[in-house]
């Protein structure tokens, strides 16, 4: 009996008991869509988380004085200032892609007939491209209105949109800020959403940095930022930005100097793992289906004592009675495997047609993975039941009714 007939004998007893061969096989169905499904989530999810981190700019650096040991009137020396950020420019030089400084400050405004505290930013030229902010209406401010303190302001799409309605209509407009009219001359937003952990909030104003110096008692630049030019560059030049800051001020004083590789990394290690939890959830489902496979399997065996009985007594060897037996279920297992890879495929496929904007990859390691292992869960769960059929005694066998 060669290969080709005992898939044939295979296949015919397997359509006997179509019912019982499809509740079987089902498990195994289930349990390959779930790792298809299970890891197509779990790519998805860390491209995502990893795209808002590299959004908000791996490359970045950020820096502000973290305290010291002295009072707070006696530390404001210690505080980073403008002279710091230039200072980080002319030492870094081709090290750096850019480097800037925020100031923040606060001002009443009258949207939608109340008075409310709105945010005020001030920075420079620089602070877009290191920010890695979206530009929606209008434009950036350049370093001509920097340099000669023009009376300009961007606001985030949120603020805009409350006051005039649309990004557009802001364009042009003139607003009141610390008492002086501010034309506005753009409108814009993070790239990746920070859900308020930057200086950046909902409702902000930009302004030139020189510009809301004059009302701020304090030069205080929180953050500094710093965009290094290449992302292996990142932790050096975070030191250096520390030993720069650390040299210019008196001994004691601490600065935070921090980026997000790390925060990069952490998310790529949390991801890696819930995605090996999770599949192995759904390899135990398939296991737990292997075990379903033995038992009907040997349940099958049982039914078939006599049929079983009667090949060994017309010259069928207990290997081959093993091989037909051990065949059925694989059969089993690798037909339910199959179709359940197609429809572990379905979804993220019919998703890069519907949401193409979504970034959703298909594995084709889950997906060969999940076929290997199907054909596995009925190699050895079906052992025992084929080993039990060819060590049946034909005699007995012939008897049993």
């Amino acid at each position: 009996m060669n290969l080709a007939e005992v898939i044939r004998f295979g296949l015919a007893a397997l359509a006997a008991n179509r019912m019982r061969t499809l509740l079987t096989a089902l498990g195994l169905l289930i349990g390959n869509a779930a790792v298809i499904w299970v890891v197509t989530i779990s790519a998805a999810s860390t491209e995502l988380i990893l795209s808002q981190i590299r959004g908000i700019g791996s490359n970045m650096i950020y820096a502000y004085y973290e305290g010291g040991d002295l009072t707070a009137r006696n530390a404001q020396g210690d505080y980073v200032k403008m002279a710091d950020v230039e200072a980080v420019r002319r030492e870094l030089g081709s090290r750096i892609v850019a480097a800037t400084g925020v100031m923040t400050n606060f001002d009443r405004m009258v949207i939608d007939g109340r008075e409310q505290d709105i945010k005020v930013i001030g920075s420079d030229e620089h602070y877009a491209a290191v920010r890695n902010l979206v530009c929606l209406s209008g434009r950036f401010m350049d370093s001509s209105d920097v340099s000669t303190r023009q009376k300009v302001a961007l606001l985030t799409d949120k603020l805009a949109t409350r006051l005039y309605g649309s990004h557009e209509a802001a364009i042009g407009r003139i607003i009141k800020v610390f008492a002086l009219q501010f034309t506005v001359i753009g409108v814009f937003k993070e790239r990746a959403e920070s859900f308020g952990q930057t200086e950046v909030a909902r409702e902000t104003i930009l302004i030139p940095l020189p510009v809301i110096r004059y009302f701020t008692p304090v030069e205080r630049i929180d953050p500094m930022y710093v965009q290094a030019r290449t992302l292996e560059d990142v932790p050096a030049v975070s030191l250096l930005v520390r030993g720069i800051l650390e040299a210019r001020h008196r001994p004691g004083a601490k600065y935070l100097v921090e980026n997000l590789a790390a925060i990069l990394d952490t998310a790529k290690t949390i991801t890696f793992i819930l995605g090996i939890v999770l599949v192995l959830i759904a390899l135990i489902s398939l296991i737990i289906s292997g075990i379903g496979i033995m038992n009907i399997m040997l349940v099958t065996v049982t039914e078939r004592t006599r049929e079983i009985g009667i090949r060994l007594a017309m010259g069928a060897t207990r290997r081959q009675i093993l091989l037909q037996f051990l065949t059925e279920a694989v059969l089993i297992s690798v037909g339910g495997g199959m179709i359940g890879v197609l429809f572990g495929l379905a979804p993220p496929i019919a998703a890069r047609y519907l949401a193409p904007e979504i970034p959703i990859g298909v594995s084709w390691i889950a997906v060969a993975t999940a076929f290997l292992f199907s054909f596995l869960v009925g190699l050895v769960f079906g052992l025992i039941p084929a080993g039990r059929a060819s060590r049946l005694n034909p005699t007995e066998a012939l008897r049993y009714e």
